[in-house]
């Protein structure tokens, strides 16, 4: 499918000629002269809100400054001994059941190896002194960082010391030899017992006293913020009292003389006393005031025009429609006449006229029939958006089966295949909704190849919208007219090859873009393949698909 139409020059016209082109153009709107500040006279007036505000908010910030600085450090030192207390002591304590069991561990071990000579009791022996050791010395880590820890540090020292004699005089000698452990009792074992609850009693002493550390920092930290909590409050009661005094009583006070003028009292005057701000605000409505007496004179002056104007293109509309009347009637009876004298020679002078001479009387027959088409055609195509549409909600299938109806005998001639999707129901008109499915569909079917036409009218919802298309298998359309073949009198194929007047694709975007949508062509669905193909494709069989929008409608199932 391509579009019809070779491109004709653009006419110009005279545009004093249209109507209304003579009025004159409604005057500019007036100039109001700049706002001039009014000085207060008081001194207290001439202080602006925003310098009250600004002193007020000079005073809070040092005040809440130094009290959340206060609470800043008291929650830095409370952070501080969090980390030491869960950081390290705390650590260091769950370290301490590890390091005795390490010890008690050993004595166990070396007793069952004595006793069986199993080499595995003894390397759980060797392992147990390795935990030891590391148990202590992380212990010994943790603990270093911790003021006040001393103590516990030299009874981790204490500790070792009492394991190492114990593993010197008793564990190692029965490592060395293989027999029954000598009877001892539990002498051996009471120093390291004496220096682990040692130990134990001094973690647990630096535990508490880091404990109660943290829960006077933590009383502190309250005791902050409950002063910052007491200023805030205290400045928002002052800053309550600064907006009544200076903002709320001048702002009612404005209030109550603009009140006055949106009742309708333009006369009324606007006066005010206050912070240089309401002064100058209340002189700004007040010139607003002025303003719109100014406007409202003119506007009435231009409503006036408008009337006049609105008169004169109703005058003007009802001749264009005398003009289309005598267009469609008196312009095409010479161009009857014409044509029926032409046949009338022919059939009359026939046998007189050799071949070039009926030629030219077929020109003639041909060339009068082109005009009377065009001149529709072009009284059709200016129509719409002029003439005011009917609007109602319309079934499009039924305005698909009247385009098939005016279509019936070029079908037949081209065995030509229509189908289409189940159509919506849309608001627009009726007559010109059938005209953009005629146009559309006889193209397609005009422009075919060499096998019958086949066309496919298609619908989908998107939206607020309905997605038309009509697809065709013709001799299709370069991509790179895809926005002339909308012009009006633009052709892409002579008039000997294919008939036209070049107006159809354009009444279509006209009537698209009337009711509210657009349209295009798809040129993926259309453009050649062959990087090297300038021209149309015609004959490539490549098919045309031309989509359209229309708003759709509440009940348009």
């Amino acid at each position: 499918m391509t579009a019809d139409g070779d491109a004709v020059p653009e006419s110009t016209g005279d545009t004093s000629a249209r109507p209304g082109a003579g009025d004159s153009a409604p005057a500019d709107p007036p100039v109001i002269a700049p706002f001039v500040p009014t000085v207060p006279k008081s001194r207290l007036g001439r202080v602006r809100i925003g310098q009250w505000f600004g002193l007020g908010g000079l005073i809070l910030g040092i005040l809440l400054i130094a009290s959340l600085a206060q609470s800043g450090v008291a929650i830095y030192r409370q952070s501080l001994t969090r980390e030491l207390i869960t950081g390290h002591i705390v650590p260091a304590a769950l370290l301490q059941p590890q390091l005795s069991g390490a010890i008690g561990q050993q004595d166990t071990a070396i007793r069952q190896y004595a006793a069986s000579g199993d080499r595995a009791a003894l390397a759980t022996y060797r392992q147990k002194i390795a935990e030891q050791a590391r148990a202590s010395a992380t212990m010994r880590r943790l603990l270093s960082e911790v003021d006040g820890s001393g103590r516990a540090v030299a009874d981790i020292a204490a500790l070792d010391r009492a394991a190492a004699d114990w593993r010197a005089g008793y564990a190692e000698p029965l490592a060395a030899r293989r027999g029954p452990a000598p009877d001892t009792g539990d002498a051996p074992f009471s120093r390291i017992r004496a220096a682990n609850a040692t130990l134990q009693k001094d973690q647990a002493t630096l535990y508490q006293r880091f404990a109660h550390r943290l829960d006077d920092q933590v009383e502190e930290v309250y005791w902050s913020l409950a002063v910052a909590v007491l200023i805030t409050v205290l400045s928002a009661a002052g800053l309550v009292w600064l907006i009544r005094r200076a903002v709320l009583r001048p702002l009612s006070s404005l209030a109550t003389n603009v009140r006055a003028v949106a009742q309708g009292d333009l006369t009324h005057s606007l006066e005010l006393r206050g912070s240089a701000e309401f002064v100058e605000l209340a002189a700004i409505v007040d010139g607003m005031r002025q303003r719109l007496i100014e406007e409202w004179r003119f506007t009435s002056e231009a409503r006036r025009r408008l009337d006049e104007q609105a008169t004169e293109l109703r005058r003007s509309n009802a001749e264009l429609e005398q003009f289309a009347y005598v267009a469609s009637h008196d312009l095409q009876e010479p161009l009857r006449k014409v044509a029926s004298f032409c046949r009338m020679l022919e059939r009359k002078y026939g046998d007189k006229l050799d071949d070039r001479g009926k030629q030219y009387v077929d020109f003639a027959v041909d060339g009068a029939k082109r005009m009377q088409v065009l001149i529709n055609d072009l009284l059709s195509f200016s129509r719409v958006g002029r003439i005011e549409r009917r609007e109602a909600t319309i079934d499009l299938r039924v305005c698909l089966e009247r385009a098939l109806f005016s279509l019936a005998q070029l079908r037949e001639e081209t065995e030509a295949e229509v189908t289409a999707d189940e159509l919506p129901r849309l608001p627009g008109d009726q007559t010109q909704y059938t005209q953009l499915l005629q146009n559309l569909i006889g193209n397609a079917i005009k422009f075919h190849g060499d096998e019958p036409p086949r066309v496919h009218i298609g619908a989908r919802r998107d939206g607020a919208f309905w997605e038309f298309s009509c697809s065709d298998n013709g001799i299709g359309i370069d991509a790179k007219y895809g926005e002339r073949i909308f012009l009006i009198f633009q052709r892409l194929h002579p008039q000997d090859v294919y008939t036209g007047t070049g107006i159809g694709l354009a009444m279509c975007k006209k009537i698209v873009e009337h009711h509210g949508g657009r349209i295009w062509l798809d040129t993926s669905a259309s453009a050649s393949d062959d990087p090297n193909d300038s021209g149309t494709t015609a004959g490539g069989g490549t098919g045309t698909t031309i989509r359209w929008t229309l708003p759709a409608g509440e009940n348009d199932g």
